[in-house]
């Protein structure tokens, strides 16, 4: 009677009913380090701001939350104060840059990756994948030499004529887009390129063969083809630019600040804790809900497969 119910004991594990003891650490692991700091940002958004400044004072208040949108003068009225509005929408509108500009940059590269021979590809990959073996840190600062008034860009210009004074490059919007794009590039052309190697060319070339322009055929076959790997990196590119804090602080000289840099002056210079856990909990309400988005789009291009690809989206 033991050889039997070892045998079924077996086959249980091997279908994936084994003891939960397996999976405890990693339970620990997300508990202690990804649920319980949730929870203390979460708690801390409705306490009070400490006398000095420093921590929080444990009594319930809604203060953080209406801080948002309201500011209080010195005579204790309040009065709407759009400023962190605006500063939520700045952030939205450098990741969607960011993504847009990705997301055009890395289909033509993920399509040319695709199409080159086996033997090479994996060495054009891992070229790709080259940025992240330096600290983030230390490529942004780059971009300060590179973006300066007396940098590369500039002493090219003039040393060619294109212009006599220097283009103010750093400190610019256009000098956090910039920085914005160098980071997350490789998140939006890893997944195209996962999606373009397993696309069958041979169908593109048949609809060449049969007079389909270029344009067509890429809209037409190739996109809906590799729209997987588009979903996954507007994803990965999308969220982390949005609670981007490097580029904007160090690249935006404090011109084009976004929403993780008031977080991290909240509880820095500002001391404003409970302040900043709200802006946290509505960072992290903001993910939830873009998250929400791309899983519905997701879920409607599946279903648009069969119906005509993208313009059944429309």
């Amino acid at each position: 009677m033991k050889a039997p119910w070892s045998a079924t004991a077996r086959q249980r594990r091997q279908a994936g009913q084994g003891s939960w003891w397996s999976g405890l650490p990693g339970v620990v692991y997300l508990i202690a380090l990804v649920f319980l700091p949730l929870v203390i940002i979460f708690v801390y958004s409705f306490l009070s701001r400490a006398k000095l400044g420093v921590g929080v004072k444990w009594q319930f208040s809604l203060t953080p939350y209406t801080e948002l949108l309201f500011s209080e003068s010195l005579s204790g009225g309040r009065s709407f104060d759009p400023t962190y509005l605006q500063i939520i929408a700045n952030s939205f509108w450098y990741a969607i840059i960011t993504s847009v500009v990705c997301l055009v940059l890395s289909i033509p590269i993920a399509l040319w990756l695709a199409t080159r021979a086996p033997e090479r590809r994996t060495a054009l990959v891992f070229a790709v994948t080259i940025p992240f073996w330096t600290s983030l840190l230390i490529r942004t600062y780059s971009f300060i030499i590179i973006l300066n008034d007396n940098g590369p860009i500039n002493g090219l210009l003039k040393g060619i004529g294109i212009i006599d004074e220097p283009i103010a490059m750093l400190y610019t919007p256009f000098a956090t887009v910039v920085g914005l794009v160098y980071t997350f590039l490789p998140f939006m052309i890893l997944p195209i390129y996962a999606s373009a190697e397993r696309f069958d060319f041979r169908l593109a070339e048949a609809a060449y063969d049969l007079g389909a322009a270029k344009w067509t055929v890429l809209r037409r076959i190739v996109l809906p083809s590799i729209r997987p790997g588009i979903i996954a990196g507007m994803v990965l590119v999308f969220i982390p630019a949005l609670g981007s804090y490097l580029a904007p602080e160090l690249l935006g000289g404090g011109k084009t600040s976004m929403i993780a840099n008031v977080i991290a002056a909240q509880f820095g210079a500002s001391r404003n804790w409970p302040f900043g856990a709200a802006l946290s909990v509505l960072l992290l309400v903001i993910t939830l809900l873009v998250l929400v988005i791309f899983a519905v789009v997701a879920k409607r291009a599946s279903r648009a497969a069969g119906r005509g690809g993208w313009e059944a989206l429309i």
